[in-house]
Protein backbone atom coordinates (compact mmCIF):
# COMPACT_ATOMS: atom_id res chain seq x y z
CA UNK A 1 0.00 0.00 0.00
CA UNK A 2 1.32 4.25 -0.76
CA UNK A 3 2.01 5.56 2.60
CA UNK A 4 -0.38 8.61 2.35
CA UNK A 5 2.37 11.17 3.49
CA UNK A 6 5.10 10.11 0.62
CA UNK A 7 3.97 12.07 -2.90
CA UNK A 8 4.99 13.43 -5.79
CA UNK A 9 5.20 16.97 -7.01
CA UNK A 10 4.89 18.47 -9.94
CA UNK A 11 7.87 20.61 -10.64
CA UNK A 12 7.87 23.72 -13.43
CA UNK A 13 11.56 24.17 -13.52
CA UNK A 14 12.61 23.64 -17.07
CA UNK A 15 8.95 22.97 -17.98
CA UNK A 16 6.95 24.42 -21.17
CA UNK A 17 3.87 24.44 -18.36
CA UNK A 18 1.99 21.76 -21.10
CA UNK A 19 -1.94 21.51 -20.34
CA UNK A 20 -1.80 17.93 -21.12
CA UNK A 21 0.77 16.99 -18.73
CA UNK A 22 -1.14 18.86 -16.11
CA UNK A 23 -4.12 16.99 -16.94
CA UNK A 24 -2.34 13.90 -16.49
CA UNK A 25 -0.72 14.69 -13.31
CA UNK A 26 -4.23 15.14 -12.17
CA UNK A 27 -5.56 11.97 -13.56
CA UNK A 28 -2.61 9.99 -11.25
CA UNK A 29 -3.51 12.16 -8.18
CA UNK A 30 -0.67 14.46 -8.27
CA UNK A 31 -2.33 17.79 -7.37
CA UNK A 32 1.03 20.04 -6.13
CA UNK A 33 2.92 22.48 -8.21
CA UNK A 34 6.01 23.56 -7.43
CA UNK A 35 7.51 26.93 -9.53
CA UNK A 36 9.04 29.60 -8.25
CA UNK A 37 8.84 33.54 -9.81
CA UNK A 38 12.07 33.25 -12.27
CA UNK A 39 11.28 29.56 -13.40
CA UNK A 40 10.34 30.10 -17.72
CA UNK A 41 12.29 33.69 -17.90
CA UNK A 42 10.75 34.98 -15.07
CA UNK A 43 7.13 34.47 -16.89
CA UNK A 44 5.95 30.66 -14.69
CA UNK A 45 2.93 32.00 -12.54
CA UNK A 46 1.26 34.13 -15.80
CA UNK A 47 1.87 31.07 -18.10
CA UNK A 48 0.72 28.77 -15.38
CA UNK A 49 -2.68 30.45 -15.04
CA UNK A 50 -3.23 30.58 -19.34
CA UNK A 51 -2.09 26.98 -19.67
CA UNK A 52 -3.85 25.60 -16.65
CA UNK A 53 -6.74 27.72 -17.35
CA UNK A 54 -9.87 25.88 -15.18
CA UNK A 55 -7.40 23.18 -14.08
CA UNK A 56 -5.69 25.38 -11.34
CA UNK A 57 -8.02 25.85 -8.71
CA UNK A 58 -7.74 22.15 -8.58
CA UNK A 59 -3.71 22.45 -7.70
CA UNK A 60 -2.16 23.01 -4.40
CA UNK A 61 0.58 26.05 -5.71
CA UNK A 62 3.67 26.42 -4.30
CA UNK A 63 6.07 28.60 -5.32
CA UNK A 64 9.36 30.47 -4.66
CA UNK A 65 10.39 34.32 -4.38
CA UNK A 66 13.65 35.67 -4.04
CA UNK A 67 15.41 36.03 -7.45
CA UNK A 68 14.62 39.24 -9.71
CA UNK A 69 15.83 39.86 -12.97
CA UNK A 70 18.56 42.02 -11.85
CA UNK A 71 19.76 38.93 -9.17
CA UNK A 72 19.25 37.91 -6.50
CA UNK A 73 17.88 39.68 -3.47
CA UNK A 74 16.54 39.46 0.43
CA UNK A 75 15.13 42.62 0.45
CA UNK A 76 11.86 42.79 2.99
CA UNK A 77 9.66 45.26 0.43
CA UNK A 78 11.19 43.44 -2.41
CA UNK A 79 10.05 40.16 -1.36
CA UNK A 80 6.93 41.51 0.18
CA UNK A 81 5.96 42.99 -3.52
CA UNK A 82 6.86 39.10 -5.32
CA UNK A 83 4.45 38.22 -3.17
CA UNK A 84 1.97 40.30 -3.68
CA UNK A 85 2.97 39.94 -7.80
CA UNK A 86 3.23 36.34 -7.62
CA UNK A 87 -1.09 36.21 -7.00
CA UNK A 88 -1.56 38.68 -9.23
CA UNK A 89 -0.34 37.16 -12.12
CA UNK A 90 -1.25 33.60 -10.97
CA UNK A 91 -5.00 34.94 -10.76
CA UNK A 92 -5.12 33.29 -6.77
CA UNK A 93 -3.05 33.09 -3.71
CA UNK A 94 -0.62 30.66 -3.81
CA UNK A 95 -1.24 28.05 -1.11
CA UNK A 96 3.00 28.18 -0.08
CA UNK A 97 5.78 30.65 -0.87
CA UNK A 98 9.22 29.59 -0.22
CA UNK A 99 12.36 32.12 0.30
CA UNK A 100 14.20 30.51 -2.52
CA UNK A 101 18.45 29.86 -2.52
CA UNK A 102 18.81 32.87 0.45
CA UNK A 103 22.53 31.36 0.38
CA UNK A 104 22.89 32.97 -2.90
CA UNK A 105 22.67 36.25 -1.33
CA UNK A 106 25.15 35.25 1.73
CA UNK A 107 22.99 36.17 4.43
CA UNK A 108 23.66 36.66 8.17
CA UNK A 109 21.28 35.75 10.89
CA UNK A 110 19.46 39.12 10.76
CA UNK A 111 19.27 39.35 6.89
CA UNK A 112 17.90 35.73 6.44
CA UNK A 113 15.19 36.42 9.64
CA UNK A 114 13.89 39.90 8.18
CA UNK A 115 13.21 37.82 4.94
CA UNK A 116 11.55 34.84 6.74
CA UNK A 117 9.68 37.63 8.87
CA UNK A 118 8.09 38.67 5.55
CA UNK A 119 6.75 35.63 4.15
CA UNK A 120 5.70 34.39 8.08
CA UNK A 121 3.79 37.79 7.70
CA UNK A 122 2.55 37.38 4.26
CA UNK A 123 0.98 33.58 5.45
CA UNK A 124 -0.26 35.40 8.78
CA UNK A 125 -2.48 37.76 6.49
CA UNK A 126 -3.14 35.19 4.39
CA UNK A 127 -1.70 35.99 1.18
CA UNK A 128 -0.38 32.35 1.09
CA UNK A 129 -1.56 29.16 3.50
CA UNK A 130 2.25 28.47 4.42
CA UNK A 131 6.01 29.27 4.09
CA UNK A 132 9.49 28.21 4.13
CA UNK A 133 12.72 28.28 2.73
CA UNK A 134 13.98 26.16 -0.42
CA UNK A 135 17.80 26.05 0.04
CA UNK A 136 20.28 24.28 -3.02
CA UNK A 137 22.77 24.38 -0.91
CA UNK A 138 21.93 24.63 2.77
CA UNK A 139 25.76 24.57 4.13
CA UNK A 140 25.80 28.38 4.55
CA UNK A 141 22.61 28.46 6.46
CA UNK A 142 23.68 26.01 9.06
CA UNK A 143 23.72 28.25 11.81
CA UNK A 144 21.40 30.66 11.31
CA UNK A 145 18.27 31.18 13.17
CA UNK A 146 14.81 31.63 11.54
CA UNK A 147 11.69 30.82 12.64
CA UNK A 148 10.56 27.74 12.48
CA UNK A 149 9.08 27.33 8.58
CA UNK A 150 6.03 25.24 7.58
CA UNK A 151 8.35 23.61 4.71
CA UNK A 152 12.10 22.99 4.23
CA UNK A 153 12.97 22.09 0.75
CA UNK A 154 16.29 20.72 -0.15
CA UNK A 155 18.05 18.62 -2.63
CA UNK A 156 17.48 14.83 -2.51
CA UNK A 157 18.77 11.94 -4.06
CA UNK A 158 21.49 9.39 -4.98
CA UNK A 159 23.16 12.65 -6.61
CA UNK A 160 23.37 14.32 -3.56
CA UNK A 161 27.00 15.07 -1.81
CA UNK A 162 27.27 14.58 1.79
CA UNK A 163 28.15 17.56 2.97
CA UNK A 164 25.06 18.71 1.39
CA UNK A 165 22.94 15.87 2.86
CA UNK A 166 24.20 16.24 6.26
CA UNK A 167 24.00 20.31 6.28
CA UNK A 168 19.86 19.59 5.04
CA UNK A 169 19.88 17.43 8.01
CA UNK A 170 21.11 20.17 10.26
CA UNK A 171 18.66 22.37 9.60
CA UNK A 172 16.26 20.09 10.01
CA UNK A 173 17.24 19.38 13.33
CA UNK A 174 17.30 23.29 14.11
CA UNK A 175 14.50 24.54 12.22
CA UNK A 176 12.52 21.60 12.98
CA UNK A 177 10.03 22.26 10.01
CA UNK A 178 6.71 20.71 9.76
CA UNK A 179 7.23 19.25 6.68
CA UNK A 180 10.88 18.46 4.41
CA UNK A 181 10.16 18.24 0.36
CA UNK A 182 13.20 16.97 -1.50
CA UNK A 183 13.89 18.61 -5.26
CA UNK A 184 16.19 17.63 -8.45
CA UNK A 185 16.31 14.14 -7.52
CA UNK A 186 18.09 13.23 -10.96
CA UNK A 187 20.43 15.89 -10.96
CA UNK A 188 18.36 17.61 -13.73
CA UNK A 189 17.61 13.93 -16.29
CA UNK A 190 16.95 10.67 -16.23
CA UNK A 191 19.31 10.77 -19.35
CA UNK A 192 22.29 11.87 -17.72
CA UNK A 193 25.09 8.94 -18.12
CA UNK A 194 25.70 8.56 -14.28
CA UNK A 195 22.35 6.81 -14.70
CA UNK A 196 23.32 4.16 -16.90
CA UNK A 197 26.16 3.64 -14.43
CA UNK A 198 23.86 3.30 -11.16
CA UNK A 199 21.57 0.12 -10.59
CA UNK A 200 19.58 2.03 -7.62
CA UNK A 201 16.98 -1.42 -7.46
CA UNK A 202 20.58 -2.49 -5.06
CA UNK A 203 18.53 0.07 -2.38
CA UNK A 204 14.92 -1.84 -2.61
CA UNK A 205 13.74 -4.39 -1.01
CA UNK A 206 12.40 -6.50 -3.91
CA UNK A 207 14.34 -4.93 -7.33
CA UNK A 208 11.20 -5.16 -9.16
CA UNK A 209 11.59 -1.42 -10.57
CA UNK A 210 12.09 0.21 -13.07
CA UNK A 211 15.92 1.99 -12.85
CA UNK A 212 14.47 5.24 -12.79
CA UNK A 213 11.36 4.40 -10.40
CA UNK A 214 14.04 2.75 -8.19
CA UNK A 215 16.44 6.38 -8.09
CA UNK A 216 13.18 8.32 -7.60
CA UNK A 217 12.42 6.18 -4.44
CA UNK A 218 15.54 6.46 -3.00
CA UNK A 219 15.20 10.50 -3.00
CA UNK A 220 12.56 9.79 -0.26
CA UNK A 221 15.48 8.74 2.17
CA UNK A 222 18.57 10.72 1.05
CA UNK A 223 17.17 12.87 3.21
CA UNK A 224 14.13 11.83 4.93
CA UNK A 225 11.40 13.54 2.74
CA UNK A 226 7.83 13.12 2.26
CA UNK A 227 7.73 14.87 -0.86
CA UNK A 228 9.96 14.90 -4.04
CA UNK A 229 9.45 17.96 -6.64
CA UNK A 230 10.31 16.72 -10.42
CA UNK A 231 9.84 18.03 -13.55
CA UNK A 232 9.30 16.62 -16.71
CA UNK A 233 7.06 17.62 -20.22
CA UNK A 234 5.93 13.88 -20.01
CA UNK A 235 2.72 12.30 -18.83
CA UNK A 236 4.23 8.80 -18.90
CA UNK A 237 7.42 9.54 -17.15
CA UNK A 238 4.70 11.17 -14.41
CA UNK A 239 3.33 7.73 -14.59
CA UNK A 240 6.36 5.93 -13.98
CA UNK A 241 7.69 7.78 -11.62
CA UNK A 242 4.14 7.37 -9.41
CA UNK A 243 4.51 3.76 -9.70
CA UNK A 244 7.92 3.61 -7.87
CA UNK A 245 6.11 5.05 -4.88
CA UNK A 246 4.98 1.58 -3.39
CA UNK A 247 8.47 0.17 -3.05
CA UNK A 248 10.23 -0.79 0.47
CA UNK A 249 13.47 0.34 0.49
CA UNK A 250 16.47 -2.44 1.86
CA UNK A 251 17.92 0.15 5.23
CA UNK A 252 21.01 -2.15 5.20
CA UNK A 253 22.14 -1.40 1.99
CA UNK A 254 20.75 2.38 2.40
CA UNK A 255 22.39 2.78 6.16
CA UNK A 256 25.79 1.31 4.62
CA UNK A 257 25.58 3.90 1.52
CA UNK A 258 25.11 6.20 4.21
CA UNK A 259 28.57 4.96 5.91
CA UNK A 260 30.52 4.74 2.63
CA UNK A 261 29.07 8.26 1.71
CA UNK A 262 30.41 10.01 5.22
CA UNK A 263 33.21 8.26 5.01
CA UNK A 264 33.90 9.22 1.13
CA UNK A 265 34.64 13.22 2.44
Amino acid sequence: MRTADRRVVLGLHRSRHRRDVLTGALDLGVTTIDTASNYYRHRSHRLLSEMAGDLLPKFVISTKVGYFRDGHSLNPARLRKAVETAAADLGRDPDTVLLHNPEHSAPDTEALLQACGVLADAAARGQCGSWGIATWDPRPLVGLDVPRPDILMVRSGLLVSSSVLEAAEALVTTWRPTEVRGMSPFGGSTTDPVWGRVDARMFLAAPDATLVQAAFRVAFALPDVTAVAVGTDDAEHLRELCGGLDHDLDTDVLRAYRLLLSQSV
